[in-house]
């Protein structure tokens, strides 16, 4: 019996570094350290501007649109369940945050108008009528259109009414790199109240966030460049569809004139229209919102700030982070870090997946990994 219990205590000295590597190996490939929820004194926004936790308990929030009398809807991917948050008295933080809907196949995305809530849940675009006037008890939703491809992967959507009032709902590459057909790889367009979507842009390989210029009417939208080029290729991209028709590369053509190694077909990347600005590689650039409030410095009046969500194989994580983007003429001048640390070195505590430009100019930005919403907003004194 000593003898057995000898050779146990030895297997376990001998075994236990290795299991003990072989877990954090697998973490490692699994993604970042895990750590818990950013507070807001943790994170870092430029001289003047303050954030702080608008909302703490809206689990794996995306996309947040604003509704009436100060409700924000928030859409989920994991959780499948849809939020309003509300600031009843005006204080700029959440009194209340009502689940609206549960059981449903990833709805990130979210757009309200004229009183209803419509939400975008794979191959779905759901509506629910008159939504603020009983936040307590919802109404059930209604089918507008089962017309979008149901594959998972790329399956989640941003969706937003356009200076047309139509939605503009975007479907991603059903893959990480392979020929696309039909809707998918596109941005398409749809009467909420009858009819087929229509395409308007080409070769997306995945976009989930978009946003139109104020002066212009024209659309902007990120793009997740593919996986496995290496860590510092593709960038993603910042894109501008200036008319209808345009097509922006995918599978072909990646970033600036990089040409798939695997799909290329021998098209050359000329024929394609090019990125307006090339944004970090891997940074998984989503959500984005024109400012066009008035409470930040003049700097930041007409640019864009987008939501970084963050890499998940890159060997020096990268992103997680909201960025802002200069625009000028219509051009994309200069891209630089705006609000930062979610991520320390390995560990990340956040997630950007949303940012939305509040009524009094501040900037709600969602947390899909925390579960918040943070406010940023500005005082120069």
């Amino acid at each position: 019996m000593r003898r057995i219990r000898l050779i146990a205590l030895v297997l376990v000295l001998v075994l236990a570094p290795v299991i003990t590597v072989g877990c954090l190996y697998r973490g490692y490939l699994a993604g970042l350290l895990p750590t818990s929820a950013a507070e807001a004194e943790d994170l870092t926004v430029p001289p003047g501007f303050r954030i702080a936790v608008y909302a703490a308990d809206v689990p794996n929030a995306r996309q947040m649109t604003p509704g009436p009398k100060g409700v924000v809807f928030v859409g989920s991917k994991a959780d499948g369940k849809v939020y309003a948050v509300v600031d009843r008295d005006g204080d700029s933080k959440a009194d209340a945050i009502h689940v609206l809907a549960s059981g449903l196949n990833m709805p990130s995305g979210v757009a309200f108008r004229d009183g209803d809530l419509y939400v975008a849940a794979v191959n779905r675009i759901l509506r629910f009528r008159d939504v603020a006037r009983d936040l307590a008890h919802p109404p059930k939703p209604e089918v507008v259109s089962d017309a979008f491809p149901s594959d998972g992967h790329h399956g989640w959507k941003f969706i937003a009414f356009g200076p047309d009032g139509k939605l503009y709902v975007p479907v991603g590459a059903p893959c990480n790199i392979c020929p696309v057909n039909g809707l998918h790889g596109t941005i398409t367009r749809m009467d909420v109240g009858g009819g087929q979507p229509e395409i308007v842009a080409r070769g997306v390989r995945n976009s989930v966030g978009f946003d139109w210029q104020p002066q212009t009417n024209e659309l902007w939208f990120t793009d997740n460049g593919r996986d496995w080029l290496g860590d510092d290729s593709p960038p993603d991209e910042l894109n501008h569809l200036a008319k209808p028709g345009m097509h922006f590369g995918f599978p072909f053509c990646h970033g600036d004139g990089i040409r798939d190694p695997e799909h290329n077909a021998g098209r050359a990347c000329s024929e394609f229209t090019a990125p307006a600005r090339l944004l970090g590689p891997h940074v998984a650039a989503i959500g984005m919102r024109f400012y066009t409030g008035t409470m930040f410095p003049a700097k930041y009046r007409g640019g864009i700030f987008i939501a970084e969500h963050g890499s998940w194989n890159r060997s020096t994580p990268i992103g997680y982070r909201v960025s802002f983007v200069k625009i000028e003429g219509g051009r994309a001048l200069s891209y630089e870090p705006f609000a930062t640390g979610w991520l320390r070195g390995s560990s990340a505590s956040g997630r950007p997946a949303d940012v939305l430009v509040m009524p009094d100019g501040s900037l709600l930005v969602a947390d899909d990994k925390a579960g918040r919403l943070y406010r940023i907003s500005y005082d120069a004194h």
